[in-house]
């Protein structure tokens, strides 16, 4: 049985329910929120749902024990008006630090022995704090990191080149938030290194990473949150969890080097990360990343 859990039925939780179930991905899903009237809402409108989907899902809600046998549990309680007044994921850090406090001896007594997901802001910091706290292993536990920054980084230069966002890879690194950058030597269209393109003689670079960048706070401003895009990273981590894809992807991991949990390519599989992917970064991009990632760790480091 495919069995998910979710705790914070928020807008980006109840996002990923509504996805796992209207897709047929989840054949069980449990359901947390502080607010319980909220969570049995969102129960009875994933049920009411079902009658006109081809694919049912027992949706159960506020049962910590119930969590034993989930497979994959996100986390993705907050409050994104705080990051988005303030302009930085970090403010959220208090908040989102205090629900780790909260829930992580409630799952660890459940018996839970699955992956966690943690969608929390600030992703890295938030993603750390919950390893330590639950004691998991740092494969079990991780984070949808800068899994959604690459998808935005693609649209952009997508756009730019008109072309399909699908065709370009490469990765975003570094925090989910403020210090992220653009590993533009990873950068790859239509297979072809993205500097090495006739066009791109003319493209500012810190500019389309600026694009990028900005792309959470353009639609946070305009509806008040995000939601689509980072459940369907969500999701898509979780799909790899259960399939054993072991597909590369840049989630929040931890960094044996800086002692952190950091936007890094990862390899995703039926035991979470199953390991890291060392990119040949240039030396601009190898000092971003460290500074980013020393943020991180200094940030953690001042919590209790």
């Amino acid at each position: 049985m495919r069995k998910f859990g979710i705790i914070g039925v928020g807008n980006v939780g109840r996002t990923v329910a509504y996805t796992l179930v209207t897709k047929g991905i989840a054949d069980s899903l449990v359901l947390i929120d502080k607010d319980r009237k909220r969570a049995r809402a969102e129960q009875v409108d994933l049920q009411d749902a079902q009658a006109r989907l081809s694919t049912t899902t027992q949706v159960s809600i506020q049962d910590y024990e119930d969590l034993k046998d989930v497979e994959v549990l996100y986390i993705s309680a907050g409050d994104v008006s705080i990051s988005t007044n303030g302009g930085n994921r970090f403010d959220e850090f208090k908040l989102t630090s205090a629900v780790v406090k909260e829930i992580a001896p409630k799952i660890v007594a459940s018996g839970f022995h699955g992956i966690i997901i943690d969608i929390m802001n600030p992703c890295d910091a938030v993603t750390s704090y919950l390893q330590k706290l639950t004691g998991f292993s740092k494969q079990r536990v991780f984070g949808t990191g800068t899994f959604l920054d690459t998808a935005r980084m693609q649209r952009v230069v997508g756009e730019k080149l008109n072309i399909n966002s699908r065709s370009v890879e490469g990765y975003v690194l570094g925090e989910h938030g403020n210090t992220q950058f653009v590993a533009w030597s990873s950068v790859r269209v239509q297979g072809k290194a993205i500097k090495e393109l006739p066009e791109a003689k003319d493209f500012d670079f810190d500019a389309l990473a600026d694009a990028a960048k900005q792309g959470a706070w353009e639609v946070a401003s305009g509806k008040g949150f995000t939601s689509d895009a980072i459940a369907t990273c969500a999701v898509s981590l979780g799909q790899a969890v259960l399939s054993d894809a072991r597909i590369v992807c840049p989630v929040s991991g931890y960094s044996s080097l800086y002692d952190t949990y950091v936007g890094i390519p990862a390899i995703v599989g039926k035991n979470g990360i199953e390991s890291t992917v060392t990119l040949p970064l240039d030396t601009a991009e190898q000092a971003k990343f460290a500074h980013s990632a020393q943020m991180i760790h200094d940030s953690v480091a001042k919590l209790d």
